[in-house]
């Protein structure tokens, strides 16, 4: 079995293409959107939920090499085997990412299990060995992290650019960066709220900048 190595990829407003037009098809349509992505999607035939999804590019007839063209990512989730593999031994040609859904074998990348909490985004995976087993860690994790993680982040990032204009010295930067991404800092958000922790942040932020000064 393939050892996968662990990556975040960048799909903003670049090409990518899902070949299929069944429910599953439509899922992986959606969190290719949900990334900036711009999805095209081939099928002889769509589903309701592929029908109705707004801001993609639907081809509606069989699939051909030449949809290939310009694209990053391809993803193959159709119901006809032989479609599936087409699709992955073309895009194997032009040095294309491929998944082809439930078939390891067929995928030059896995997609893991995730949760997603604003701008945090935790990933599972058993490279394929048990994806249930990364299902139930996953449903067991989204338990750990609620939505007060969303809010945390959402912070750390308003904060951070904060910091990266005003304070120069790498060090001291770094000490400050590590300070307010402390999970004290994170009960503060659950305890008494985003506004309490902003004032808190912006206190230490103050506090160790001017000790380089």
């Amino acid at each position: 079995m393939a050892k996968y190595y662990p990556i975040f990829l960048n799909i903003q407003d670049k090409k990518c293409l899902v070949v299929g037009g069944g429910n599953v098809a439509w899922r992986k349509v959606c969190s290719l959107k949900e990334a900036g992505a711009r999805v095209t999607v081939v099928s002889p035939e769509f589903c309701p939920e592929m029908e109705k999804e707004t801001g993609i590019e639907r081809i509606q007839q069989k699939y051909e090499e030449g949809f290939l063209n310009e694209v990053l990512v391809v993803v193959a989730s159709t119901d006809d085997e032989e479609v599936n593999k087409k699709v992955y031994y073309d895009a194997g040609k032009r040095g294309i990412l491929v998944n082809v859904v439930d078939r390891p074998e067929f995928c030059s990348f896995i997609v893991p299990a995730t949760i997603n909490r604003g701008d945090l985004c935790i990933s599972i995976s058993t490279g394929g060995a048990s994806p249930a087993l990364a299902r139930n860690i996953r449903e067991y994790l989204e338990k750990q992290f609620g939505d007060e993680y969303d809010e945390f982040t959402s912070l750390l990032s308003e904060i951070r650019r904060k910091i990266l204009s005003e304070v120069s010295d790498e060090s001291i930067r770094r000490d400050i960066l590590q300070c307010i991404a402390g999970l004290d800092m994170l009960e503060v958000v659950k305890k008494k709220g985003v506004i309490a922790a902003e004032k808190k942040m912006l206190e230490i932020v103050s506090e160790k900048a001017s000790r380089g000064k």
